[in-house]
């Protein structure tokens, strides 16, 4: 099943460089629009909205389509969304062509995350789904620092044109390599209990707060390395180079990991990332610290995504469909509030610098969140034994 995991991988490697490239081109678009970064940062708060909001609807009217051709069209709105950026002539257009192209990623996510948990056995389907994912987190290592260096070099809209050809040739992947997979009947009854059961609830409310966490700072990370490390414009695309190493590292790692222990693997990466965060300030004006800090807090970081993907699908027992898509929304709504909860900390006067303490208290109350889900599991399966022992 390597093929079809390739062909979504790629997909997700388009989709991520979409998504993330807005970080790395603020400065540039902020100029070329006359508005402040901090403003700038509503095109991240936008398309993660738009995620949040729209695929659970776009999700819901591909429910009974099979999930093969349902890829193929949310792949051509992401090239209709792309090409329309490009030729966006007003600040308030570009937002509206990215809420567009937003709209195919939570549900390609969500149906391209249960269709790799179907090609290969259970005691497999997490690392299937980082697999699928590492697409996304090679956008961080290849897609965004050069469409960077491209926006940077000829223009931004250069950067989303060039977006186009790796859409048509992800599509064309799918076409070809993905085989057809029927959906499942969707009982929006059933699937509206599985979303509200208390241990699907506790990994949305995770997903959100790692999100959180994680845009807070990212989101601003060009003027961070630039005005508080005094790195170059280039140097800048470099550290980005490092930052999509480590997340691909740690997606890879989390998947297998999240294959034998979830929890402790979620629980131990959320204290990790808690101290990462508190050292930024003191580690952010020096060159290799800085460095060191973003490979080290990109590799914790994203070793959380396919746990809580794979975990989303185990709970939904059953009933994935909109819990898997809405797990997505759950981490483009982090998207927003962590990219707002930064501009609000710049815009109140606190600093590039200490942005990182914004993201320590949201991860400090996800750990709160992560060690509940536990103790819910642990009463979940005691009282599973209990009732079986009672049976016997």
């Amino acid at each position: 099943m390597r093929k079809p995991l390739f062909a979504l991988a790629v997909s997700a490697f388009g989709i991520g460089t979409s998504e993330f490239i807005i970080m790395g081109l603020l400065p540039d678009l902020a100029r070329s629009f006359r508005v402040s970064i901090p403003k700038t940062g509503i095109l991240v708060s936008g398309y993660a909205l738009s995620v949040t909001l729209g695929s659970p609807l776009v999700a819901l009217a591909l429910s009974r389509m099979d999930r093969k051709r349902a890829l193929l069209i949310l792949m051509g709105m992401f090239l209709a969304g792309n090409a329309l950026c490009a030729l966006a002539p007003t600040f308030l257009l570009l937002l509206f062509a990215r809420i567009l192209t937003a709209l195919c990623h939570g549900a390609f996510f969500g149906i391209g995350s249960i269709m790799a948990s179907h090609l290969v056995p259970r005691s497999e389907r997490a690392q299937a789904i980082a697999l699928m994912f590492s697409g996304l987190t090679l956008a961080n290592v290849l897609g965004v620092p050069a469409g960077t260096a491209l926006g940077q070099a000829f223009g931004w809209r250069f950067a989303f044109w060039a977006l186009v050809p790796i859409g048509l040739i992800a599509g064309l992947g799918l076409l070809r390599m993905v085989p057809s997979q029927p959906a499942e009947k969707m009982h929006l009854k059933h699937e509206f209990h599985a979303v509200l059961r208390p241990q699907v609830q506790l990994v949305l409310a995770l997903s959100t707060l790692s999100s959180v966490s994680l845009f807070c700072v990212f989101t601003y990370i060009a003027p961070i390395l630039e005005q508080v490390t005094h790195l170059s414009p280039g140097a800048v695309t470099r550290v980005l180079v490092v930052f999509g190493v480590g997340i691909t590292l740690g997606n890879l790692l989390g998947g297998r990991l999240a294959d034998w222990k979830q929890m402790p693997v979620l629980i131990g990466g959320i204290v990790l990332l808690i101290l990462v965060f508190l050292s930024m300030p003191l580690l952010e004006p020096s060159v290799v610290p800085a460095v060191a800090m973003v490979f080290v807090w990109g590799s914790i970081h994203f070793a959380a995504g396919a746990p809580l993907q794979a975990r989303i699908v185990d709970q939904a027992r059953g009933a994935p469909n909109l819990a898997s898509t809405l797990n997505q929304g759950a981490f483009n709504l982090g998207n927003a509030l962590g990219a707002s909860l930064g501009g609000i900390m710049l815009t109140v006067g606190i600093g590039y610098r200490y942005l990182s303490l914004g993201s320590a208290a949201v991860a400090s109350v996800a750990l709160l969140v992560a060690l509940i889900a536990l103790r819910v599991e642990r009463n979940e399966n005691d009282s599973a034994e209990k009732r079986q022992m009672a049976s016997v």
